[in-house]
């Protein structure tokens, strides 16, 4: 959701920080950001300093909880970009295969593997790129047809869409110019995880907020939206934050 903050402030709860955005909205929103646990609260104009504190408090067994999850769950592990390596397509499992070869730089997918073709001598950083550049293709060439299919089932209209690496979040809407990004690591998921997060950003251009109609049309649409969520939030590579 794209609308402007207009107060930041923060308050100190026992040990735990918690940022405080005021904005033009209805409800109040508590997020609980990897990797750190950071805690931030949204809150309409009208509601004062005090009660979002007693509004933290009454939820400070929740924000524990979170922080918990957080502090335990997984890391991707530094990736070398050497054979044998596990790397993911579409929520499978593929080993890497390095070849080098004085030819520009491919990837090819090939049964159970990831063949990367590379010039030698490169690094894990040229690597990296090569293999990155690859699940954007791929990303682009599976997100088209999702959206043309949703925005007929939905009533809606995507006016663009785009992809980036994002820390802690797997999609974003920017609702006044209908725009849609997506976290290029959702790529390594499966092709239904795919369709909840487009789907998640999409319905944000019929409600913005987080709130019992949103959830209405997550029931609606995709019934089984609470569990891809808990699932994404389990992995090492985003996190869903509401």
């Amino acid at each position: 959701m794209s609308i402007n903050s207009i107060n930041k402030q923060q308050i100190k709860l026992g040990d735990i920080y918690v940022d405080v955005i005021h904005k033009d909205i209805k409800n109040v929103h508590l997020s609980v950001y990897p990797p750190n646990g950071r805690v931030r609260i949204s809150a309409p104009l009208r509601m004062d300093i005090e009660n979002i504190r007693i509004f933290a408090i009454s939820k400070m067994g929740w924000i524990k909880k979170q922080q918990l999850k957080l502090l335990n769950q997984k890391r991707e592990t530094q990736r070398e970009y050497i054979t044998r390596e596990s790397h993911y397509y579409l929520g499978k499992r593929y080993l890497l295969k390095v070849i080098e070869q004085d030819a520009p730089a491919k990837v090819i997918l090939q049964h159970s593997k990831i063949e990367l073709y590379i010039r030698r001598g490169s690094t894990a950083k040229q690597k990296q790129i090569i293999l990155d550049k690859w699940y954007r293709q791929q990303l682009k060439r599976i997100v088209p047809g999702y959206i043309a299919e949703l925005e007929k089932k939905m009533n809606v209209k995507v006016a663009e869409y785009g992809i980036k690496k994002m820390k802690t979040k797997w999609g974003t809407c920017n609702v006044n110019a209908r725009r849609i990004w997506l976290n290029l690591e959702l790529v390594k998921k499966p092709i239904e995880y795919i369709e909840y997060i487009l789907m998640h950003e999409m319905i944000h251009l019929i409600e913005r907020q987080h709130n019992d109609q949103f959830i209405a049309y997550l029931n609606k649409f995709i019934p089984k939206w609470r569990h891809y969520k808990e699932e994404l939030n389990r992995s090492a590579l985003g996190y869903v934050d509401w």
